[in-house]
This record gives structure tokens, C-alpha cells and sequence, in this order.
């Protein structure tokens, strides 16, 4: 077996709310949507820089709450892009870890949290 990609899936109960947080404030772009009927709930993947999400709004997809721990590079400088948006819910850190990275975690609208890491590089 070789795995090509993991895709974790965030439970959402909003799309307009779930638009707002990963499309306007995080910047990441809507790839597909979809609908087994007009009314029915989505189920979209969005994705940005390599990190792909599926967002579903189906019953029993998935567990509101969950995190995705996703490495990085260029850590400060996608942070200062979060803050200079002013988002009005969310003003996301950005800390030193303990295992000799830094670190910026956002919480969306249903409580999943995504934590950006950057290695620093060989602890000292």
C-alpha cells in the first residue's frame, strides 16, 4: 500500500458561516460542492497550498470538534496575513511549541480546530 493524500473531514452545520471562516478568512478556495438534492446538505472540498478539507454537513460524517495538525512552512507570514483581515471572531496566536516549532491554531464556527506547524529546526 502507498497512501497518496489524507483528507480529514470537519463537520459543519453553516455553509454561509463555513464560507466566511475557510474561503474569506483562511483563503482557501471551494475545489466542488455537493448536493444530492437542492435542500439536501453539502458536502464540499476546499483547499489551499496543498491542504485539502472535505467540509460535510451530513449526519454522522463526522465529530464536531475534531483538529487537523497540518505542517507547514511560511508560518509568520500566513499569520500576519490572518491578522491584517481583521476577522471579527477569531484573532489566531502564534506561539513557540514544545517540540522546537511555532504554531498558529484556529477554531472555525463548529468548534474543529486546524494547528498550523512549522519546524524550527533541530532543538538545541
Amino acid at each position: 500500500m502507498q497512501v497518496r493524500q489524507t483528507i480529514p473531514i470537519f463537520r459543519i452545520f453553516d455553509v454561509a458561516k463555513a464560507r466566511e471562516f475557510y474561503v474569506d478568512f483562511l483563503g482557501f478556495s471551494v475545489d466542488w460542492e455537493h448536493r444530492f438534492e437542492g435542500v439536501s446538505p453539502v458536502y464540499m472540498q476546499i483547499s489551499r497550498d496543498g491542504c485539502v478539507l472535505h467540509l460535510s454537513e451530513h449526519h454522522g460524517d463526522c465529530c464536531p470538534g475534531s483538529t487537523a495538525f497540518v505542517r507547514v512552512t511560511g508560518l509568520e507570514a500566513y499569520h500576519r496575513e490572518l491578522v491584517d483581515k481583521n476577522y471579527g471572531y477569531l484573532r489566531p496566536g502564534i506561539e513557540r511549541t514544545f517540540h522546537n516549532s511555532m504554531g498558529v491554531e484556529v477554531v472555525d464556527p463548529f468548534g474543529n480546530r486546524i494547528r498550523f506547524d512549522e519546524s524550527l529546526g533541530a532543538p538545541r
